[in-house]
């Protein structure tokens, strides 16, 4: 969706809540990966997406094309605020839990050893990023935002420092400093 179409799609949005559904359509993926990525457990996405999403309704006709440095900002870095900051509140009032891994019965078909070979490296993957995903959840919040959006989200710095209300050097400064926190946290075979 281009930045006229969302524009379009947002004025009638905040005119008939029911457009808001495709807007929803349109951005329940990214925020859900997002705050998926953040948290690491599917029980408080969920609960944070919801959120975000209700909060995003309730507050849409207050929403402003005015971003940080009076540029047009785009509803989906309002979304991505509005994400961050129901994360916080969400580990304020509830102290996240770790999420169980899945454990699925190999499907049957091809060869035995090569599923479970397979098996065993997404879960080593799988564990490798719940290991980093943690060292992440211990940085301070500022530092995590900046580090999700960037390598988790793929964002650019100016993406960024729109999303967070930042200045460019400011997310650039954030990002280093939050690498080197973690790259100290982490064993060498992680970084």
């Amino acid at each position: 969706m281009d930045s006229r179409e969302e524009k379009e799609l947002v004025k009638k949005a905040q005119a008939d809540p029911e457009a808001f559904g495709r807007l929803y359509d349109e951005y329940y993926p990214k925020i859900f990966g997002y705050v998926l990525r953040r948290t690491a457990s599917l029980e408080m996405t969920q609960d944070v997406v919801a959120e975000t999403f209700l909060k995003a309704l309730k507050n849409l006709p207050r929403f402003k094309w005015i971003g940080l440095f009076k540029n047009n900002s785009s509803f989906g870095a309002w979304l991505y605020r509005i994400a961050a900051n129901e994360i916080v509140n969400f580990w304020r009032q509830k102290k996240p839990s770790l999420p169980l891994d899945d454990v699925r019965e190999p499907e049957s078909g091809g060869n035995l050893l090569e599923e479970i070979s397979l098996a065993q490296e997404k879960l080593e993957r799988h564990q490798d990023f719940l290991a980093v995903q943690r060292e992440i959840q211990s940085l301070p919040e500022k530092y995590q935002a900046v580090l999700t959006l960037r390598f988790f989200e793929e964002k650019q710095i100016k993406e960024i420092a729109e999303i967070l209300d930042k200045n460019e050097g400011t997310v650039k400064s954030l990002l280093h400093r939050g690498l080197k926190r973690l790259r100290d946290r982490l064993p060498p075979a992680e970084h």
